[in-house]
């Protein structure tokens, strides 16, 4: 049941692609997190106290009605829990928006610059198309890990228990990492326990993202060139898939004034993007598969058991 759950996330994900906003969880999730982007007289133990509390109730909430639908038949469960998947992981709309912003590079460098805001937090007024690309597959290969593989490797682990806890498990990852997208920053210090939160949780799917990546492309030394390169990126995670993703496709990878992944090679080309946008669609798609498997194994052995 878990496996065929997985599966139904994998194809939902390709049929529909991602709810409307105003019919999705995750941005019914972003409205309760908003409030908390202000001053707090304390703003750590605020940021600390519903960085806990806000994805724990998701998970559980979401949790229950899995157990709930489990009460109607173990089918009703397993659809349940798909949706579940389907909602907190994301693949096909965000390659089809690297893809939009790499081929407008070579028709319209404005609207590439423009498009590009909605996948890469910089300024994007000077970039060359180049670097527009650049910034696309960076992002491409960073929510590889945070949008996917971490929602899928949670509902794994949560798949040796039960169906509803693997529901939760991935609901509680995709909570985490919205919190941090939306607070984790610098400059907002209620966001200091959620973005902590996020970088224990992204540990392990960043660097299995960047093995993904490499087995995708079919360059093995891809993970050699992200474990050179990593440091250099400011996040203790997002520099693994990135690496990865830049040695796959011998191209440079910049974030200027922050980091330079293989700084001897050129910025990708519209060739090379498209070629990143295949090798992360291939990538998702191992990581379903693997999911699968892992979640059948999972469940397998609680029932011998």
């Amino acid at each position: 049941m878990s496996a065929l759950a997985v599966g139904l996330a994998l194809v939902l994900d390709a049929a529909v692609g991602e709810p409307p906003e105003r019919f999705h969880p995750v941005a019914w999730f972003g409205r309760l997190v908003a409030p908390l982007d202000r001053e707090w007289p304390r703003p750590r133990a605020t940021g600390l106290l519903a960085g806990l509390a806000l994805p724990l109730g998701a998970a559980v909430v979401v949790a229950g009605a899995v157990r709930a639908a489990g009460l109607v038949s173990p089918l009703a469960a397993t659809a349940a829990a798909g949706v579940v998947l389907f909602v907190a992981t994301s693949l096909r709309r965000l390659l089809s928006r690297v893809r939009e912003v790499c081929e407008a590079t070579g028709t319209d460098l404005g609207l590439a610059r423009k498009r590009v805001r909605s996948l890469a937090g910089r300024p994007t007024a000077a970039l060359t198309g180049g670097q527009v690309r650049s910034a696309a597959v960076e992002s491409a290969a960073e929510n590889l890990a945070d949008g996917l593989v971490a929602p899928l490797a949670a509902f794994v682990l949560g798949a040796a228990v039960s169906l509803p806890v693997a529901a939760g498990a991935a609901t509680w990852v995709k909570a985490v990492n919205t919190m941090d997208s939306m607070l984790g920053y610098r400059s907002k210090p209620v966001g200091w326990a959620s973005a902590r939160l996020d970088d224990a949780v992204m540990w392990l799917p960043a660097r299995i993202s960047a093995l993904l990546i490499a087995v995708a492309a079919g360059v093995p030394t891809a993970v050699a060139g992200a474990r050179r390169w990593r440091s250099a990126v400011p996040s203790p995670n997002s520099g693994w898939p990135m690496g990865a993703l830049a040695a796959a496709l011998d191209v440079r990878l910049e974030k200027q004034d922050v980091y330079t992944l293989n700084a001897e090679a050129a910025f990708p080309s519209e060739a090379d993007a498209a070629r990143g946008v295949r090798v992360i669609a291939v990538a998702g798609l191992l990581a379903h598969l693997l999911a699968a498997w892992l979640a059948s194994l999972g469940a397998g052995v609680v029932a011998w058991s």
